[in-house]
Order: C-alpha cells, then sequence, then structure tokens
C-alpha cells in the first residue's frame, strides 16, 4: 500500500464557530461538499475536515471528553519567517490562543504555536531545508 494521509477530521464543538475561524484566520474557504453538517478544506490532495465533536466520537464509538495535550499538532509551512509570523498574527487576531510566540527553533528554523477554539494544536512553521513545488506542496 502507498502511504497515503488523505483526510483529517477534526472534531469541533460550534461548528458555525470553526468554520468561520478557519475562514478568517487563515483564509479557507469550505470546499464544495460542505454544507451545516461538515466542513472540508482542500489543500491539494490531503482534506481537512470540521465535524461535531459529539457525533464524530459517536461514530468512532469513542467518549468525546478531551482533556490536555491529545500528542498530536498539526503544522502550516511556510516560506519565511514573516510569512510565519503573519499567520501566527491572523490566527490570533481571530480568537486563537497563543501556545508559544514566534521563535527561533532548535532544528535551526522558526515556529510558533496557536490553538484554535477547540484547543487543537496548530504549528506554523519555516524550515530553510524545505523546498516548495509550484503548487505550494512542500518537497521533502
Amino acid at each position: 500500500m502507498k502511504p497515503r494521509l488523505n483526510i483529517v477530521t477534526l472534531g469541533v464543538k460550534s461548528l458555525p464557530e470553526s468554520r468561520s475561524f478557519y475562514r478568517n484566520a487563515l483564509g479557507w474557504e469550505p470546499a464544495t461538499g460542505s454544507d451545516e453538517n461538515i466542513v472540508f478544506f482542500n489543500h491539494g490532495g490531503i482534506v481537512l475536515a470540521l465535524y461535531p465533536l459529539d457525533k464524530l466520537a459517536e461514530d468512532a464509538e469513542i467518549p468525546a471528553e478531551r482533556s490536555g495535550f491529545s500528542g498530536v499538532t498539526l503544522a502550516i509551512n511556510q516560506d519565511s519567517k514573516d510569512a510565519v509570523n503573519t499567520v501566527f498574527e491572523q490566527a490570533v487576531k481571530n480568537g486563537a490562543k497563543v501556545l508559544v510566540a514566534p521563535r527561533e527553533t532548535f532544528w535551526g528554523g522558526y515556529d510558533a504555536y496557536f490553538a484554535d477554539p477547540d484547543g487543537h494544536s496548530w504549528e506554523i512553521a519555516w524550515a530553510p531545508f524545505w523546498e516548495f513545488d509550484e503548487q505550494g506542496s512542500l518537497k521533502l
């Protein structure tokens, strides 16, 4: 089987609030198929979905209660330190909780962390050794 990650689904408390956050904080427009029950954001080969937390937990047959760090972070890679700062500031301006302010990293890059309205952790990062293709996808 080829390695492939197609969809990441985040359980959210308020779908309208989360849709608004991702649209305003990150400039992402909902994709075709989004409605009042689920929101999709197309990211060129991977889809980020937002779905009500209680319904996602019910579907996976696990408790919906969350506490503390989930052990997962999501990342948005940028092509410069300035881009990291811009995305981070826009997210915070639109309600993101600051987890780590923009900083130089131990691995030679630059990053910051924020939490969305549901506490999902996001990293905004720039790495001088990563390149992007013409579509803006990360080349590793």
